[in-house]
């Protein structure tokens, strides 16, 4: 039975006075009788994304940049962030009295939009005084203008004239040595000792992260794979608009007819996802939910940069997540594809192809 039955309209009203049998009718909607299966006969792509240098540079650079601080520069270069004091001119040039005055104006002038305005800069060092014009430097953005010049977005709207700035101070970013500093900060106190074991360690931290991009993929294969193989399933669809409708009432029709395909789509691959999960005995037990809620609290730490997050901290966090009703139901879910993904590995052929991140995210968008 799909959703909950509904009246039906050739429902009449009951006595409940008269000992007499009450009728009530209802109507019903039945999941569509069909058969999926996987077996070793049926073959799927399985995508190794291989960790490559490129991979391991780009993340020893993260970790570079995330460890890295602001210097002192004597010239203008790149990315530097600039300081200094602007005053508004007038139309001759001049210092413009009463007008806009702002001191400790902070420029970076790789997010100038205008090139002309960017170019003014190249070469610049601390006292240096260059007239350049906020409005064109950030044309259509009186935020940022107001921004720069620490007023309120009323008060510039038009504003058209040139300003002085003269510099004060040009701080580069200087992204950290990869050093045993370097080495202790990302991974803990005397855990790796020099650059190779440094670099061998973030790839066996990368791979089991492009292991779950493959597993996803795959995931999303085995189901077009198996939708195509189940084929168009037949639903009482007047009767499902209904229940929809029901669940929906707040929303109205508009909305169930825009979203009514897409959650048969849903539904479908529901149905066929409980025969997959009941014909391989894929169950979850409480020890799967607090691996599901540990994980995903790791990768929520490592979006900061902290990979070496202890074992009790994870624990702790999982067991609060674990307490909110919403989280349990979503982290079911997620066992539920853990387990079926791995389950279902071994049980089809793999077509198994490596390939690079980059390949990887092609085929992605493809989808």
């Amino acid at each position: 039975m799909l959703g909950e039955p509904l009246p039906n309209e050739k429902q009449v009203p009951q006595d409940f006075e008269k000992d007499e049998d009450l009728t009530f009718v209802f109507d019903i909607a039945v999941a569509p009788e069909f058969k999926a299966e996987l077996t070793a006969k049926d073959k799927i792509d399985y995508y190794t994304i291989k960790v490559d240098d490129k991979l391991i540079n780009d993340q020893v650079a993260m970790y570079q940049s995330q460890a890295g601080e602001f210097v002192k520069a004597d010239v203008f270069s790149g990315n530097d962030t600039i300081t200094g004091d602007m005053r508004e001119l007038d139309e001759n040039g001049n210092t413009k009295e009463g007008g806009i005055t702002t001191e400790g104006a902070m420029v970076m002038p790789a997010y100038i939009k205008d090139e002309d305005q960017r170019k003014l800069f190249d070469g610049a060092k601390p006292g240096d005084i260059i007239t350049f014009n906020p409005k064109k430097a950030y044309p259509d953005n009186d935020a940022e203008v107001a921004a720069l010049l620490k007023a309120q977005k009323d008060d510039i709207k038009d504003l058209a004239a040139d300003f002085s700035y003269q510099i004060t101070e040009i701080r580069h970013f200087q992204p950290a040595e990869v050093d045993q500093k370097l080495f202790d900060r990302v991974f803990g106190e005397g855990t790796v000792k020099d650059e190779q074991e440094f670099r061998q360690k973030i790839a066996d931290n990368i791979a089991p992260q492009l292991q779950q991009n493959s597993d996803y993929k795959f995931m999303l294969d085995v189901r077009a794979y198996l939708e195509e193989k189940v084929g168009k399933l037949e639903f009482p669809e007047a009767l499902l608009k209904r229940v929809m409708m029901q669940n929906n009432k707040d929303k109205g029709a508009d909305y169930v007819e825009k979203n009514f395909e897409g959650s048969i789509k849903e539904l479908a691959w529901h149905l066929i996802k409980e025969q997959i999960v009941a014909a391989n005995q894929i169950k979850v037990e409480e020890a799967d939910l607090k691996a599901v809620a540990k994980e995903a609290i790791r990768a929520q730490f490592a979006q900061y940069g902290m990979s070496n997050v202890p074992d009790d901290v994870l624990e702790n966090y999982a067991n609060e997540q674990l307490k909110k009703r919403e989280n349990v139901d979503n982290f079911v879910d997620r066992a539920v594809d853990m387990k079926m993904t791995e389950v279902l590995k071994n049980v089809v052929k793999l077509n198994e192809k490596s390939v690079t991140l980059e390949e990887f995210n092609k085929l992605m968008s493809e989808k």
